[in-house]
C-alpha cells in the first residue's frame, strides 16, 4: 500500500521524537527544532513519551483485547510500548494503527513459548476491521440470477469486513474463552487445553450481526471456498475449486441465515 506524503512527514516526525527518547542528557536534538532547550525540552519530551506510551497501550487494547487479557495488562503495556517505538503511527486515526502487530507479536523472541499468540493478534484485529467496515444492505434480488445465470460469469458478493482465517492453532476455541464466564469458561479453557495439546488447526470466519463482529468457525471445505470468493473467483470457478464433495446448498443456506452475502453480481458488472 502506498504512503501518501502526509504520512511519511507524520512517521518521521515520530521517529525523530523517539530517537529524541534515547538521548541522554538534558540536550534536545537539534534536527527536531523544538522551541524550548536544555531542561525545559527534555521534560517536554518526556511528557510527550509518557502520553505517546499510555495512547499506544490504550489503542492497541482497544484492538487485541483477547490478546492483552492473555498476556496480562502489564506485559501488554510493556509490548505496546515497544511496538511503538518500533512501528509508529503514520497516521492520525489511531484506529488504523496496529495492522503489524500480529506479525511483529508472532517474530517477537520473548513470545516464542506461544506461538498462537500471532494469530490469536490476527483474529482480533479481523474482529476490528470488520466493526469498521461499510454497512451496505443485502441484495436479496441478486439471488434470482443464481436459478439462470452462467456460474462462470457470476460472483458472489460477501459483506464487507467479511474475512477468513486459518491457523494451525485452534484460535476459534482460544477466543471463545475469553469470552464466557464462570463455569463455562472453566468447561472453555480445557477444550483450549487439549486443542493446544494435539495441536488443533481451526479456520474461522469473521462477520458482522447487527453491529458486532462475531467468529464462526469453519471447516476446511468451507473455508477454501470463501476464501476464493474472497479471492474474486467466479461461482464456477470456485466450485471447481471446491471439488464435488462441497456442498454449495448447505454453505448458502448458512451464509444467508448468518448474513454474510451481499448479493450476486454478473461478472464485469
Amino acid at each position: 500500500m502506498a504512503i501518501d506524503a502526509s504520512a511519511l512527514r507524520e512517521a518521521q516526525r515520530q521517529q525523530a521524537l523517539i530517537a529524541a527518547f534515547e538521548v541522554a542528557g538534558d540536550a534536545a536534538p537539534t534536527d527536531l527544532r523544538l522551541r524550548e532547550s536544555g531542561a525545559r525540552a527534555a521534560r517536554g519530551l518526556e511528557a510527550y513519551r509518557a502520553n505517546a506510551e499510555a495512547l499506544a497501550d490504550r489503542a492497541l487494547a482497544a484492538v487485541f483485547a483477547t490478546v492483552r487479557t492473555m498476556v496480562g495488562e502489564d506485559d501488554f503495556r510493556h509490548l505496546a510500548r515497544e511496538f511503538w517505538h518500533a512501528r509508529p503511527p503514520l497516521r492520525g486515526d489511531m484506529g488504523e494503527w496496529g495492522a503489524e502487530f500480529p506479525a511483529w507479536l508472532g517474530a517477537h523472541p520473548a513470545m516464542a513459548p506461544w506461538p498462537y499468540l500471532g494469530d490469536c493478534a490476527r483474529l482480533d484485529l479481523a474482529l476490528h476491521r470488520n466493526e469498521r467496515a461499510a454497512d451496505v444492505p443485502f441484495d436479496a434480488a441478486s439471488l434470482s440470477q443464481l436459478e439462470s445465470g452462467d456460474p462462470d460469469r457470476l460472483r458472489l458478493q460477501l459483506m464487507p469486513g467479511v474475512q477468513v482465517l486459518q491457523s494451525a492453532w485452534p484460535i476459534a476455541t482460544i477466543h471463545h474463552a475469553h469470552q464466557v464466564e464462570g463455569d463455562e469458561a472453566e468447561r472453555a479453557f480445557a477444550a483450549v487445553r487439549l486443542a493446544l495439546a494435539e495441536p488443533r488447526s481451526e479456520q474461522v470466519l469473521v462477520a458482522r450481526q447487527g453491529w458486532r463482529a462475531v467468529v464462526h468457525r469453519l471447516d476446511e471445505a468451507e473455508a477454501g471456498w470463501t476464501t476464493s470468493l474472497l479471492d474474486g473467483a467466479s461461482l464456477g470457478a470456485a466450485l471447481a475449486r471446491a471439488g464435488e464433495g462441497f456442498d454449495f446448498a448447505a454453505w448458502l443456506a448458512r451464509a444467508l441465515r448468518e448474513s454474510w452475502l451481499k448479493g450476486v453480481a454478473v461478472c464485469g458488472d
